[in-house]
């Protein structure tokens, strides 16, 4: 049972990727929305392309892994075609389960974009390994956090979209991006860490730069816990509202 409900879940995450996905508009979004955000904070600024990588790496994949996934619930819910998910003989959580698989695909897919940036840049990566176990986690949190953003029972995207962004930008501001977590006050490096994005960005800049805060060991078991939490959350929620949107 388990095994057809996850061929299903793989279902519903190539009919997102086909309908949602593979759009130009979304591929450009996921790419030069980080891009010129950071470019703004690198503009005068003496940095290195080895200090510029993390936070773009970071910022790619966490807007790419959240964007679409956290309105695609009210998109389907306007459009009526998820009475025809639900009628189906599939679970709530398989629904669930193929939304956040269509984000984590396509977030892994547009992060190797400024990856490979910086490799032809002369970037050495160090740690591969760490660094592609890193991106396959965090992928998987970031694309559970974009669900359960959407765990609301409207049927209008703009609305889970101004709560998405009220959240997600804090987010990036706080997670060592722009700023090294050890040149933070107290203060921030608190906040810090509470971002799961603090400990991907962490990740990345020890597999490239061999600096970090955080050992890697504790980078990847606070991913995992928040992966953790937000799928558990999200799983939750989802079944909660799925009785409002039908």
């Amino acid at each position: 049972m388990k095994i057809e409900q996850f061929k299903r879940a793989w279902a519903i995450c190539k009919k997102d990727i086909r309908i949602y996905y593979l759009k130009h508009p979304v591929v450009i979004h996921g790419i030069l929305f980080p891009f010129f955000l950071f470019l703004a904070f690198y503009i005068k600024r003496n940095l290195s392309l080895d200090f510029i990588l993390p936070g773009m790496v970071g910022m790619t994949l966490f807007f790419t892994s959240t964007a679409i996934v956290s309105i695609i619930p009210s998109w389907e819910t306007r459009s009526k075609t998820l009475e025809r998910l639900v009628s189906a003989p599939i679970l709530t959580s398989t629904i669930v389960l193929g939304d956040i698989l269509a984000a984590f695909l396509f977030g892994i897919i547009i992060s190797l974009v400024p990856i490979l940036i910086g490799v032809f840049g002369g970037v050495s990566i160090h740690y591969p390994l760490i660094a592609i176990l890193g991106i396959l986690m965090a992928s998987f949190c970031f694309s559970s956090l974009g669900a359960l953003l959407s765990a609301s029972p409207t049927d209008l995207p703009a609305s889970v979209m101004m709560i998405s962004t009220l959240i997600k930008f804090p987010i990036i501001f706080i997670s060592g991006i722009f700023i090294p977590l050890k040149d933070l006050p107290l203060w921030a490096k608190v906040l810090a860490s509470i971002s799961p994005l603090t400990y991907f960005v962490d990740l990345v800049r020890f597999s490239i730069q061999q600096g970090y805060y955080y050992p890697a060991g504790i980078d990847l078991c606070c991913l995992f816990i928040f992966t953790v939490l937000f799928y558990t959350l999200a799983m939750i929620l989802h079944r909660r509202v799925m009785p409002k949107r039908i």
